[in-house]
């Protein structure tokens, strides 16, 4: 194995440590900004809207990017932007400005979570393994870094603005040493050949990674006004639901390349989309924080392999991973952008503890998806070879 592979997967892990710290920062001081410009709920849901909807327009636009630039090539820009784009957030004086700050953000941190799943599965190509839900737990250290680094702001008194612009300064360089990384991601047929139709079950893991997404951006934007406001814990203490979350995310990705090589990805998706409905039944009943805390360990453990590896089975579904991946995870963020939506909205109708229950059908469906993987005609041969194992021979 060549030092530059290693480098290559090395600084893949680093870029997924990155974006978890970007968007965790942001994430764990949502409950300062309804502080800081006295906005209610429903405000920083069209906040949330807006980052989302940025998110699925870049995404939407990578699949041709991609293919032309590379996932390297995208990263060199986006992920410095990402971090700039952090700042504006914090600096936002108005709801206004507020809406035009995330909307960026989401642009950009939309480009670099394409492009450094992309990168991810180029990598785990070369090395000829699974590797991507690994890389996803340096995502985990990213958001639980956020959250940790979030706590003490807050108990330190450091305003929102200042946090969030130290947290920018620091991430700026960083990017730019992690652009000599990069592997090249066979992108030159694709971008002089006509685009070619992706294949079916690509939509198919979209839709499951949706559904992965939702849940993932239940707890990221609305746990800490939850704990806050529902079950009346203190803010330092609501701000601890988010890394406690990504800490069972970490627990279980450590070791989801090794679990999928066992069980087989289809199977694996399945049964965490059932945890993931039993785990988080524990957070919507829950009578105290303390409770709700300890339940959200454990949603990140059912639902933390579900989006890996559906982006990394779509990676392998065609010849070059960079589109493949962008439209699955452009469906994926489709799922952050309706979240933020449903559960303010049905947070306004009802309360926000009916609302939660939101994740909890959403990991019955993710369930049910995986039951159609193994049967589609274009399913990678991983997911084939798995069925073929399974169903009994005919006579």
């Amino acid at each position: 194995m060549t030092r530059a592979l290693r480098t290559a997967r090395w600084g893949a892990i680093l870029t997924f440590v990155l974006g978890g710290l970007l968007c965790g920062t942001f994430t764990v001081r949502i409950p300062a900004l309804t502080d800081k410009l006295g906005i209610p709920e429903s405000s920083v849901g069209l906040a949330l809207l807006a980052w989302g909807l940025g998110a699925l327009l870049s995404m939407q636009s990578m699949r041709g990017i991609m293919a032309k630039a590379g996932s390297g090539g995208v990263l060199r820009v986006a992920a410095p932007l990402c971090a700039a784009t952090l700042l504006l957030v914090g600096l936002a004086p108005s709801f206004p400005l507020l809406v035009g700050a995330a909307l960026l953000f989401g642009m950009t941190f939309g480009a670099v979570d394409v492009a450094m799943n992309a990168q991810g599965s180029t990598v785990e190509r070369a090395y000829g393994r699974p590797l991507l839900s690994g890389m996803h737990a340096g995502w985990c250290v990213g958001a639980i870094s956020a959250g940790l680094i979030g706590t003490a702001a807050i108990a330190a008194g450091l305003s929102l603005t200042a946090h969030l612009a130290i947290v920018a300064v620091l991430a700026l360089p960083a990017s730019v040493a992690l652009s000599r990384t990069y592997l090249a991601d066979g992108v030159a047929a694709e971008a002089k050949g006509p685009r070619r139709r992706l294949p079916g079950v690509v939509y198919l893991l979209g839709a499951i990674t949706f559904g992965a997404f939702m849940v993932e951006g239940v707890v990221a934007d609305w746990n800490g006004l939850f704990l806050r406001d529902t079950l009346m814990a203190p803010e330092s203490l609501a701000a601890l639901g988010y890394p406690i979350f990504e800490a069972g995310m970490l627990l279980a990705r450590l070791s989801g390349d090794r679990l999928r090589m066992r069980f087989g990805a289809a199977r694996l998706m399945g049964f965490s989309g059932l945890a993931t409905a039993a785990t988080f039944t524990v957070v919507v009943v829950a009578p105290s924080a303390i409770v709700a805390l300890f339940a959200m360990l454990f949603v990140g453990i059912a639902v933390s392999t579900i989006s890996p590896l559906a982006l990394s089975l779509a990676g392998t579904a065609t010849d070059t991973p960079g589109p493949a991946i962008a439209q699955a995870g452009a469906m994926g963020y489709a799922g952050l952008l309706l979240g933020p939506v449903v559960i303010g909205f049905l947070s306004g109708a009802t309360s926000l503890r009916v609302a939660m229950v939101t994740a909890v059908v959403l990991g019955i469906l993710i369930a049910v998806a995986t039951r159609f993987l193994a049967r589609a005609r274009t399913a990678p041969a991983e997911v084939r070879v798995e069925t073929e194992e399974r169903l009994p021979v005919a006579a």
